[in-house]
């Protein structure tokens, strides 16, 4: 960890209370689309699987986000826990968007995630399907940005 970075709580061993909350930051940060913010969460030499492709460091995040919001457009994401243990995370997540012709798309994953002492993550592997949808389709409605409180959960969607 660099001298400027401030550390990101809550820090591991996580417990069921602290790994809701980080999954829901980070299902926030993503809703902002942007990448520098987002890329903050990770370490310096964050190491990442995302579908096919492998990532290290936070340059190749901030690319990568770069990339995957200029293509993934009006995207909204609910990220759910699955389990935790010591300073891991695993994760169910759904987003909607639609690319630049208006074909629209259900992706579904899971993540895996290992944090540092600081509650940088530090390892990130993510599996991923896209399922085509027609608009009429789509359930995340809510204004881009952060998903609100009252919005139902990946559960409550039957996701």
């Amino acid at each position: 960890m660099s001298m400027i970075e401030t550390p990101r709580p809550p820090f591991p061993p996580f417990n069921a209370e602290t790994a809701a909350q980080k999954v829901r930051m980070a299902e926030d940060a993503w809703n902002t689309r942007n990448p520098e913010r987002v890329s903050l969460a990770y370490t310096q030499n964050s190491v990442w699987r995302n579908r096919s492709e492998f990532l290290s460091g936070r340059e190749a995040i901030v690319e990568f986000f770069t990339r995957k919001w200029s293509k993934e457009l009006d995207y909204r994401l609910i990220k759910e826990l699955w389990a935790f243990h010591g300073n891991r995370i695993a994760v169910r997540f759904a987003y909607e968007w639609h690319d630049d012709s208006g074909h629209c798309f259900r992706s579904y994953g899971n993540e895996n995630w290992e944090f540092d002492e600081h509650g940088f993550m530090q390892r990130r592997i993510a599996s991923i399907n896209d399922l085509p949808i027609q608009e009429s389709e789509r359930k995340f409605h809510w204004p881009l940005g952060r998903r609100p409180d009252d919005h139902p959960t990946l559960s409550e969607l039957d996701l």
